[in-house]
């Protein structure tokens, strides 16, 4: 249902390696609350079938409305390993808000998964095997 108080919304999916860096990356981005009483934000965790099956068309991991609810429910089947993809929901009062949110989301998001990508073992690793196969490949 969609809220009057709050008629536009964006849907964002980034989708992760891992649940591990998942979890992670939504642990530092939730600590921040959102900075205007005009925008309301809210993250969770889904797996990539669920956010496939939302997004069927494949138009991009992005869903903008205005007044159009499209807020989907996690799947009970899902084991906690599977959820991998980011998925952050915005309210707004209007589309300016929204941008400006938005972009502050960017923001944080671009720091995140640089230190992940600096720092995290996991994506280090994959950076490592990605680059030995490509190096096979040749």
């Amino acid at each position: 249902m969609v809220d009057p108080d709050f008629p536009c919304s964006l849907v964002i999916s980034i989708p992760l390696p891992t649940h591990r860096l998942a979890s992670s990356a939504l642990r530092a981005l939730q600590v921040d609350a959102e900075l205007s009483p005009l925008v309301r934000r809210s993250f969770s965790l889904i797996s990539l079938s669920e956010n496939d099956a939302q997004y069927a068309n494949g138009f991009a991991h992005a869903h903008l409305s205005n007044g159009d609810a499209s807020a989907g429910a996690s799947n009970d089947h899902t084991s906690p390993e599977e959820m991998t993809v980011l998925r952050t929901e915005y309210k707004a009062t209007t589309n300016r808000m929204l941008r400006v949110s938005v972009n502050g989301f960017f923001e944080s998001m671009s720091v995140v998964l640089g230190v992940m990508q600096e720092l995290d073992v996991d994506v280090l690793a994959e950076q490592r095997r990605s680059a030995q196969n490509h190096v096979e490949n040749v």
